[in-house]
């Protein structure tokens, strides 16, 4: 494990908590008033949010989630199973969540989120503050897939078209194979989940929907609600903000994105100027 990926429960001084892999908290504030939970998309991994860390302020910690099979967790086994995802890392958050606290996924990471909160639930927490859904549509709303199915080649042409991949990666053939497996586990877990929202309670908090305005993936007009079918899984209100790009806005993005997020967390956050860096 690299020395810059430190334990949540260490870093606090406490072994209250059972420790779990999936966690990464770069930038420990105990005194912070609220934690962010990010989860990554297809093929993603916590180093996607990396860089917000830097970008919050005190008050906000963030905990970045790392899927099995990537970076750091390279020789872990992969589950492309949403209910043994999202349950795992309801056992690994429950004894972390000490705050308040909110929801971010990215793509699959949205549904991940969604199902990540019904678990919590389940479990006794308290609801999320709010659930961020960026660059997919609801569950139950959004189409299947057979992108797992592909050979390499159109996979390959799946990733260029999103743009999320570094082109280099797929061009040494020997990394490409790396990678592929666990984008390709990661497709198959999207593509054939299969939920009922009908059969939930609705989330006790609200829903932010984000966008990027050439996005493909995301329709906000599906479901007839223009959220994308979010706004019919929460009895709270739901708010769709649209930035420039494509479905990978949140890079060139990322501080109009971070600002959007505080703002709809609380307002107060949301201040001018940049903050120090310190836990």
């Amino acid at each position: 494990m690299s020395p810059e990926i430190r334990d949540i429960g260490r870093e606090r001084g406490s072994d209250s908590w059972r420790r779990g892999p999936s966690l990464r908290c770069w930038q420990p504030r105990p005194a912070a008033r609220l934690q962010l939970v990010c989860l990554p998309h297809a093929g993603g991994g916590a180093g996607f949010y990396r860089s917000w860390a830097t970008l919050l302020p005190p008050d906000v910690e963030l905990v970045a989630v790392q899927y099995a099979g990537r970076e750091d967790r390279w020789g872990d086994k992969m589950t492309d199973s949403m209910d043994e995802l999202a349950g795992g890392l309801a056992d690994e958050l429950l004894p972390v969540l000490d705050r308040p606290y909110a929801l971010f996924g990215h793509s699959m990471g949205s549904a991940v989120a969604w199902e990540l909160a019904h678990q919590l639930r389940r479990a006794g927490a308290q609801p999320p503050r709010r659930l961020f859904a960026s660059g997919r549509e609801a569950p139950g709303t959004a189409r299947p897939g057979q992108v797992h199915r592909q050979s390499d080649e159109l996979l390959c042409d799946e990733l260029e078209r999103l743009g999320g991949t570094d082109r280099e990666v797929l061009a040494d053939p020997e990394l490409r194979a790396a990678v592929l497996g666990y984008i390709r586990n990661d497709y198959r877990l999207i593509e054939t989940y299969c939920p009922e929202p009908s059969a939930r309670q609705l989330l006790e908090c609200p829903i932010t929907v984000l966008t990027g305005e050439a996005d493909a993936e995301l329709a906000p007009d599906r479901g007839g609600d223009g959220t994308g079918g979010w706004a019919g899984l929460t009895n709270r209100r739901t708010h769709v903000h649209t930035f420039p790009g494509g479905h990978f806005y949140l890079g060139p993005q990322r501080a109009q994105v971070i600002a959007t997020v505080l703002r709809r967390l609380d307002p107060s956050l949301a201040t001018a100027g940049e903050w120090p860096s310190t836990p």
